[in-house]
């Protein structure tokens, strides 16, 4: 029990110091938590961090918010998933309490206003970086048939304006039927 505690409160301690740096969406925590866990302490494989991300992103609520739990828990458990959770809001909270108590400060700094630009500039690469390092990995599109849906949804929701909903949900769907006649084929053969 003591060594579960420890490790739930080491989870604060990690979400809670890279939580101040949460900008794109939580796709750079990702980036970092694929280079922390899965490549330095190899605590998870990289489809581990793919499952948890996916479920994470498809869930109502913040995505990183989302990860962060998923990973506390798949760690430690209900305390490890509450930690985490802690731990990756706090520094957002502490800044945009900051940001509020001084916004007509903020509102018109020109200096503010260049360094999110130079921030939106650097989140673009970051997030490339994390998707190309999950699917690097092999797992992230395990059949080329998964590239083919991966180009659809980009059409629905860039060209046909699809609701992100609707696109994942086909997304499930058509993994599942994928899945399942994968399951009839193979017991057709044995």
């Amino acid at each position: 029990m003591r060594e579960k505690l420890r490790s739930a409160w080491g989870l604060y301690l990690y979400f809670f110091k890279i939580g101040w740096f949460t900008f794109g969406g939580g796709w750079s925590i990702v980036a970092q938590m694929q280079t922390d866990f899965v490549e330095k302490k190899k605590v998870i494989d990289s489809q581990e961090l793919l499952d948890i991300v996916s479920v994470g992103r498809s869930l109502p609520g913040t995505m990183i918010g989302n990860v962060a739990y998923l990973f506390g828990y798949h760690q430690c458990g209900v305390l490890g998933g509450v930690l985490a959770v802690l731990g990756i809001i706090t520094p957002p909270l502490v800044i945009l309490s900051i940001v509020t108590l001084f916004y007509h400060s903020f509102r018109d700094n020109v200096y503010v206003a260049r360094a999110l630009v130079g921030v939106r500039a650097v989140v673009a690469p970051v997030i490339l970086s994390a998707v190309w390092k999950l699917q690097k990995a092999g797992s992230a599109l395990p059949k080329p048939l998964f590239y083919g849906l991966m180009a659809v949804g980009c059409v629905l929701s860039f060209v046909f304006q699809i609701s992100s909903v609707l696109v994942v949900l086909a997304g499930v769907a058509f993994g599942v039927g994928y899945h399942l006649m994968m399951r009839k084929k193979e017991a057709a053969e044995a």
